[in-house]
């Protein structure tokens, strides 16, 4: 009896070591897959975390490619043809200028530009040297114009004037030509067309003394006097000043000091007055 109570003590010990046993594996393998399932989420978020890396260095790089194309273009917009030398504006009115010391200055305001440049002529075809600019897009272009914008690959544009230029001086057709041609402290003269003053008498418009106004002279202290000789020509020669119509001429005022250049409003301050009525076109060169 001992024995047989002995062998079941001994076969109920032998199945709890199993069952610890068969315990002790499964919380192993659990262990083991946990620890795998672990270490695959983390290799996969450490992928991802790559490919987001990649990712943001990629649009990154984009970016930064993006910015120098832009800056890169901007460069070649902001970049000035040394042989530029010309612009069509607008008189837009006169203003007043203090300099940091408290000084006035008179200035005009010039909308100056941007023009397009619209033909070049070189000697081969036209026998001489020169290039002509267009200001202002003209909506209502005729025929006539338009064909004639169209052949050089551009808009019709509203005013057009020619400059001549050297052989060596290179444009190209569609180039723009702005105030940044243009710097403070330069020199320029302006071409433009003087107001009209109606018919005005030889005092007026050439600026004559007129006749005596005492010792029995009568009507005749703004007169012109003599106009010239009697029988020998008996005519009146050319180029005499006469009473007539004044102003609305093509004046050039020259040397005038550049005091300000607005580039963002395409204005330009140029000190002292500029031939023509406000809104009237002018030629800036120097």
């Amino acid at each position: 009896m001992n024995e047989e109570k002995e062998n079941i003590k001994q076969e109920t010990e032998d199945l709890k070591t199993e069952e610890q046993v068969t315990d002790v594996n499964s919380d192993q393998g659990d262990n083991i897959e946990e620890k795998t399932n672990v270490e695959s989420d983390s290799v996969e978020n450490e992928t991802a975390s790559g490919q987001t890396e990649d990712n943001d260095s990629d649009s990154s790089n984009n970016e930064l490619s993006e910015e120098k194309s832009a800056d890169e273009n901007m460069g070649d917009a902001n970049e000035v043809n040394p042989f530029a030398k010309f612009i069509l504006g607008t008189k837009v009115g006169m203003t007043s200028i203090y300099s940091e010391d408290g000084q006035q200055f008179p200035a005009t305001v010039i909308e100056a530009g941007p023009c397009y440049v619209s033909q070049i002529k070189n000697d081969e075809n036209d026998g001489y040297n020169a290039v002509q600019i267009g200001y202002i897009f003209d909506k209502k272009a005729n025929k006539p114009k338009t064909n004639h914008f169209k052949k050089n690959n551009c808009e019709p544009l509203k005013f057009s004037k020619e400059y001549r230029t050297l052989k060596d001086d290179k444009f190209t057709l569609g180039e723009k030509i702005d105030v940044n041609i243009f710097s403070k402290g330069e020199f320029v003269s302006v071409t433009g067309t003087s107001k009209g003053k109606g018919f005005a008498g030889v005092m007026k418009r050439h600026g004559f003394g007129g006749g005596r106004a005492s010792h029995g002279k009568n009507s005749v202290m703004r007169k012109p006097g003599s106009v010239g000789a009697g029988s020998d020509p008996s005519r009146i020669w050319k180029g005499k000043k006469m009473p007539g119509r004044y102003g609305g001429d093509q004046v050039t005022v020259e040397n005038l000091e550049i005091i300000k250049v607005d580039i963002e409003n395409n204005l330009l301050f140029i000190k002292g007055a500029v031939p023509g009525s406000n809104n009237n076109l002018v030629s800036i060169t120097f």
